[in-house]
């Protein structure tokens, strides 16, 4: 495992990009940057007095048009992001290959620090967090004081000008003070929605996959609803003072704020608050789930309770969620067929789903899985463990057998199983699943590294054994870009886990492999102290079985990485028929017939949202359909005779499963009764490694990802000028 001594890359195998397109690529980086600082400056800066004069000379100017004061305001905060999704889905079009600039960024020789993959915190409330997530938290941050501190110095200026009696100046101070928090808080909304839009363009703009994003939406979700809460409690406080609480709780007023539509708004806002706090969640998480559904009750009513043209503030991103919420709906909306489920000694089961050929995903994609059998609304999210190049009609997914849902699935499964044993020529009905996704990063971020260590505990092996099958499969057909070093990590409790290395036979993928990668299994065993009498039978699956399959029910290709042009003109398509709404309503009905009421014309604002939504982007995903299947009919008999044969090679695989044995015997290392030492890894990597850049996956429970991190950290800050720079990457899934 020395360090290779030739460049993975040279300039002969690197495929040029044509000019033009690269050209075009640079500037729409350039534009859309510009718009997004834009953007991001405007909302920073407009607590200050000069940027408030600007916008108030813009209302004044554009509030002749058609759209009113409502159409000035979304332009301005919610347009520029709309714009960008816009431009993004040209960039993906021109990037649909994205093998030339994977290439790019390999071809360095020089190794160096990247702001996203270097650790700066590591314990704390934030999780492990990088530099560049760093630099965003401390940005939120001085924006709120610095917010906070403007608005401030606004009230008493206005307290100033009135000279009101101090029990009067102290109740208007405590209002001030509750209208200045709900700005801010609206101003966090406008970000809220935009990491949890799972097939988003602008997370695939970005390369942040769903399950990393996450994260941000949590911290945003906290730091929205602190903001909120605050809005009302000076409200509430100012009302009760005055002995005008339930007055004022009760009014719905015609101009102006409906208090009664904010207090439902906040009351969903603080279920779903107290239910995602981490102790609450991960107790109880049916009840998180089930609770956080109230996102509708509280994006309505607070539409209902500041009207259109303060709604619109932050309604790009929300455009943004309902759209994707829509496509998601329509995606599970199919039955997707399981040809094959294994059971393997350690309690986890292997589903291998059906998928159309044209479905694209990358080896760390996940997939969120329903199976109505079990349950209607229980939507669970799990790694893909197989790789791309495994098979164009299937993907697998390991599934450890956990909880309730888990083991119902499993039951379900042996009782299956049982049938067709004891009636093997009767029929049966088949197994049958809804998904969501596939999702993932846009690019395969694993074969940028030369150098990948793994580090997985239990279960968290499942996407590194798609990464394994991918890269073994490159290499077989010798493509470039490809790691050269592996080293997998991987701690477990029992050694009846081992039986998941089964699940790829690496040298029937790729044959010799290993004078082509270097690959090192480092298994440790905590929780025995030494190998069971059994241990050379660790790929004895207990039951499996086959289900042929050749109905082509597959996954629907409308979510994940599917086709972008389809993709754009769903998302642009009800951008435009929204704005044709909008244009209609007042044309036709608002203005003609004086319509003021605030929380009216906010309900109409949604009302807009939503039928652009389900007209154009129904309409958008009735062709995108017709245009998939017309795509699988032409290709069906292909497809029957390829799934045949998928079906005898899933066959086959389970029959000999103990073939890979062996090559997994020449490359693993098992110890007992231990953890591993990371510092003592880490330390091994860099004097045989040597000036490299490494890449560090983990997949696993937080403390995991914490211990890692921590000696990643320490790796690069102690590093001398020839010992490789570590960069972090997690892929574990936590709601």
């Amino acid at each position: 495992m020395d360090a290779p001594t030739q460049p993975l890359l040279s300039p002969a195998y690197v495929k040029k990009t044509p000019i033009f397109l690269s050209s075009t690529k640079w500037v729409l980086k350039i534009v859309m940057w510009v718009i997004f600082i834009f953007w991001a400056t405007l909302i920073f800066l407009f607590p200050a007095e000069p940027v408030n004069e600007l916008f108030e000379k813009w209302l004044q100017l554009s509030s002749g048009t058609v759209f009113g004061i409502t159409g000035s305001i979304f332009l301005v905060f919610s347009g520029p992001i709309l714009i960008i999704a816009f431009l993004a889905i040209v960039y993906l079009v021109i990037s649909d290959s994205g093998e030339e600039e994977l290439q790019e960024k390999r071809t360095s020789n020089c190794p160096r620090f990247r702001l996203w993959t270097f650790p700066v915190l590591v314990d704390g409330p934030f999780g492990v967090v990088s530099a560049a997530e760093f630099i965003g938290i401390l940005l939120f941050i001085v924006f709120i004081i610095w917010a906070v501190y403007s608005y401030t110095l606004k009230n008493f200026s206005l307290l100033d000008e009135f000279q009101l009696p101090s029990k009067l100046e102290c109740y208007l101070m405590l209002e001030l003070s509750g209208l200045r928090f709900g700005l801010i808080g609206l101003f966090c909304l406008a970000f809220l929605f935009l990491p949890i839009a799972r097939g988003s363009v602008l997370l695939r703009l970005v390369d942040i996959p769903f399950e990393h994003a996450t994260k941000y939406h949590v911290w945003l979700g906290h730091l929205t609803m602190f903001l909120f809460t605050l809005h009302g409690l000076f409200y509430v406080i100012a009302w009760a003072m005055d002995g005008r609480l339930l007055q004022e709780i009760l009014e719905w007023k015609e101009i102006g704020v409906a208090n009664l539509a904010g207090v439902i708004s906040l009351i969903a806002g603080l279920l779903m608050w107290v239910t995602s706090l981490s102790p609450v969640r991960k107790q109880y998480f049916e009840l998180f789930f089930y609770t956080h559904q109230l996102y509708v009750v509280f994006v309505v009513f607070l539409a209902l309770h500041v009207g259109d043209f303060i709604f619109s503030m932050a309604a790009g991103g929300i455009f943004l969620f309902m759209l994707d919420r829509f496509l998601r709906f329509c995606q599970s909306r199919r039955t997707v067929d399981i040809i094959s489920a294994t059971y393997l000694p350690c309690g986890t089961l292997e589903l291998v789903l059906s998928k159309p050929g044209n479905l694209r995903y990358n080896a760390l994609s996940f997939i969120f899985l329903q199976v109505k059998e079990l349950s209607w609304l229980q939507w669970h999210p799990f790694s893909v463990s197989s790789s791309p190049l495994d098979g164009k009609y299937h993907l697998s997914i390991l599934i450890k057998v956990l909880g309730e849902w888990t083991e119902k699935l499993r039951g379900n499964i042996s009782n299956f199983c049982k049938e067709k044993q004891e009636l093997p020529f009767q029929p049966h009905s088949k197994i049958t699943a809804s998904v969501e996704g596939p999702y993932g990063h846009e690019s395969p971020y694993h074969l940028m590294y030369e150098n990948l260590v793994l580090v997985a505990g239990g279960i968290g092996i499942s996407p590194f054994l798609a990464i394994l099958s991918d890269i073994l499969h490159s290499a077989r057909e010798n493509k470039t870009c490809l790691p050269r070093n592996i080293l997998i990590i991987w701690a477990i409790k029992k050694s009846n886990e081992l039986s998941l290395l089964s699940t790829v036979d690496m040298e029937s993928i790729c044959p010799s492999f290993s004078d082509k990668v270097n690959i090192e299994i480092q298994i440790y065993v905590t929780r025995e102290s030494e190998p069971p009498l059994e241990e050379g039978k660790i790929n004895k699956t207990v039951n499996s079985s086959v289900f042929p399959v050749l109905s082509g029910r597959g996954l629907s290709v409308l979510v994940g990485t599917g086709n972008n042009i389809w993709s754009g003109i769903y998302v642009i398509l009800p951008v435009l028929g929204f704005v044709l709404f909008m244009d209609l309503l007042n044309i036709y009905y608002i203005n003609p017939f004086g319509i003021n009421a605030w929380w009216y014309k906010g309900l109409l604002f949604v009302l807009c949202m939503v039928a652009s939504v389900v007209i154009f982007g129904g309409a958008v995903v009735g062709f995108w359909h017709l245009w998939e299947r017309r795509i699988s009919e032409s290709e069906e008999f292909e497809d029957n005779q390829m799934k045949i044969g998928m079906v005898q090679h899933i066959n086959g695989s389970m029959e000999d499963k103990e073939s890979s044995q062996e090559s997994l015997a020449g490359t693993s290392t098992i110890q007992y009764g231990c953890r591993p030492d990371f510092k003592e890894i880490f330390g091994s990597i860099s004097e045989r490694w040597g000036h490299v850049d490494v890449g560090v996956i983990v997949c696993g429970p937080p403390t995991l990802q914490a211990s890692v991190a921590k000696e990643c950290r320490s790796q690069n800050i102690r590093r001398r000028c020839h010992d490789p720079i570590f960069h972090f990457n997690s892929h574990s899934f936590d709601l």
